[in-house]
């Protein structure tokens, strides 16, 4: 079979995406490869459709249970036989799944990385044909990523062990240039064919919110979405318990993930929202790594993270089938001091590095929280402010974030600017530097206590902008700091100093414009978008997905994605042939679910008639 027989009989697709080929001729050319690819952009395929065509087996190193489970259990549907080992294998299935693979039974096997270098695994790949070894989530080998795992650090090693060295192909949705390096580095890739087919997913639209309330922010956003399900994140246990406890309170299907729960109740928690149990899963960033969930239809940080890297690997669960998704923040000034706090915390917990090396990671993590900071207060487009990040070119205006449809309105804030630098100046004069929020109380002539008991209300700039609204003074304050005139800085309290390019502002009284973000406007749902053509046979054909994902005890999405049953709409097939033109159908597929999909879609044919 070629490369295009196996994409359609196993994984019912016609073409392949972008890059796609180009990976896949090149491991069965016997060269090394390095994919970094956006979630959703088909990462798996790259490594499963020449894992079939070769002679020997591929092991997949995965470094999460969850994410083994839904490729394993994904493939098995296709008709591939798969495997994983880890620790939530009894002894009995260990002993099988081994003995099976030794026979050769298996094309694909997934392993933590935990598992190389024992006895166990020393005996098996002495024992059998091993054609390729692929290295899904690859950035964590890189203590300069955003996921560090020192179990990858022992990859190379278990590669050089091997009798023959087999074709190594690795894999990433995010990495920064230093990251990339480290990962031909670390794990001893030869020379390897390298594609980066971009982080742009026009699927996502970005919206960045500043609520004065974030619950009420909140609850009035997942009101809009109906029953799709969706991922909130949150900074700390504490706020994951609290939200949670209160979405369930107010009438919403919400479960929870965080470290501080058992095992069995984080699993549990997990099955809940993969198998539709619950709507909505509440989480810290302990949750989402590997998650093969393809139907989220929306993501929504309630605390802004500490990096884009983080962000991007995030918000980018959601859409993972191709449809409409959509990626919030709730950005608030304290998330800014609480992600300060955790980064010096996790110097601290950081043991086993020098001081040199502590202080390093320190200023790294500080410079990548500046930058996020700076996204969430950009008044320019949220997509081109990502992608530049990456080391992408994009247009200025993408027409799908929040800040590209409220739209700008160009503003001469020279005056503005004098005011807010003189104030700051002012503030320096008695003594010290403050936060944002205390230059915007002086400035709208604010009378909370502190303030006043600092003399603050002394000052000649005490209430100047009195008739400016926070949302606007805060967005020229951001404007001001991004572009150098003033400086963010401080560990656990940043607080607003004067750089250099403040005087210019002062003394050359130089002309100052910014792009301010208008008024949020309540956004037109495009129903082509929101919904299939036919949203009746579409609910009808969930429905069926359902009860065989509930008879084969699998998520539904293992069963067809969204977007599949979309096409089902859009096709409606009455017959296997037509059944199989339908995108993520294989035979496999049509062979196991194609008669009774038929069967629904010929009697609502048959309906619409009488």
């Amino acid at each position: 079979m070629d490369k295009f027989t196996v994409l359609k009989e196993y994984f019912g697709h016609k073409d392949f995406r972008n890059g796609q080929a180009e990976m896949i001729d090149n491991i069965l050319n016997g060269c090394d490869v390095l994919g970094i690819m956006p979630t959703g952009a088909g990462k798996s395929l790259c490594y499963q459709v020449p894992a079939i065509m070769m002679s020997g087996i591929t092991i997949v190193i995965s470094p999460l249970i969850s994410l083994m489970k839904d490729q394993v259990s994904s493939l098995v549907s296709a008709g591939v036989s798969a495997a994983c080992i880890n620790s939530s294998l009894t002894s009995d299935e260990y002993s099988e799944t081994m003995h099976r693979i030794c026979c050769g039974e298996y094309k694909l096997v997934y392993i933590a990385p935990e598992r190389l270098g024992t006895q166990e695994m020393d005996r098996l790949v002495s024992s059998v044909d091993i054609s390729m070894i692929t290295i899904d989530e690859a950035h964590c080998v890189s203590q300069w990523g955003q996921d560090f795992r020192p179990s990858y650090l022992h990859i190379s090693e278990f590669i050089s062990s091997l009798p023959h060295r087999p074709v190594i192909s690795v894999f990433t949705a995010t990495a920064t240039d230093t990251v990339r390096d480290d990962m031909i580095r670390l794990l001893g890739l030869n020379e390897p064919f390298t594609m980066i087919t971009g982080f742009d997913r026009p699927n996502l639209r970005f919206s960045v919110i500043k609520p004065q309330n974030k619950y009420a922010e909140l609850k009035k956003l997942l009101g809009g979405f109906g029953d799709k399900c969706g991922i909130i994140y949150c900074l700390s246990r504490k706020n994951v318990e609290e939200i949670c406890e209160k979405l369930n309170d107010d009438g919403f299907s919400a479960t929870r993930y965080h470290a501080g729960l058992g095992d069995a109740e984080r699993r549990a928690n997990q099955d809940d929202f993969i198998y539709d149990r619950k709507q909505i899963m509440v989480a810290t960033n302990a949750f989402g790594m590997g998650i093969d969930k393809s139907d989220v239809s929306f993501v929504i940080h309630y605390n802004m993270p500490k990096n884009i890297e983080s962000y991007y690997q995030e918000a980018g669960r959601a859409g993972r089938d191709g449809s409409p998704a959509e990626c919030i923040l709730l950005y608030g000034p304290k998330d800014v001091r609480t992600n300060n706090f955790m980064i010096e915390k996790s110097r601290e917990e950081n043991s086993d590095l020098s001081a040199e090396e502590k202080e390093t990671m320190l200023e790294r993590d500080r410079m990548r929280l500046r930058d996020m900071t700076f996204y969430a207060t950009t008044a320019g487009c949220l997509r081109e402010f990502m992608l530049r990040y990456f080391g992408e070119k994009a247009p200025s205006y993408c027409g799908n974030c929040s800040n590209c449809i409220n739209g700008f309105e160009e503003a001469d804030i020279t005056v503005d600017a004098q005011k807010i630098v003189s104030c700051v100046y002012r503030i320096k004069q008695k003594g010290r530097y403050f936060g944002k929020n205390m230059v915007i109380d002086v400035l709208r002539g604010s009378s909370n206590e502190r303030l006043l008991s600092l003399g603050f209300d002394k000052l000649s700039t005490y209430g100047i902008m009195s008739d400016v609204s926070v949302y606007t003074l805060r967005a020229e304050l951001d404007f001001l700091i991004t572009n150098g005139y003033l400086d963010f800085t401080g560990d656990e309290f940043p607080v607003v100093e004067l750089t250099p390019l403040s005087a210019k502002i002062l003394k050359e009284r130089i002309n100052i414009k910014m792009k301010l973000p208008k008024k949020p406007q309540k956004s037109r749902k495009n129903k082509e978008q929101e919904f299939p053509a036919d949203e009746k046979l579409f609910e009808k054909l969930r429905g069926l997905r359902s009860r065989l994902a509930s008879e084969a005890n699998v998520p539904a999405y293992i069963v067809f994605s969204d977007a599949a049953l979309r096409d089902m709409c859009r096709l409606r097939p009455v017959d296997r042939e037509g059944f199989l033109n339908v995108s993520g159908v294989g035979t496999h597929k049509a062979d196991k679910y194609g008669e009774e999909f038929c069967r629904l879609i010929s009697e609502y044919i048959e309906e619409e008639k009488e």
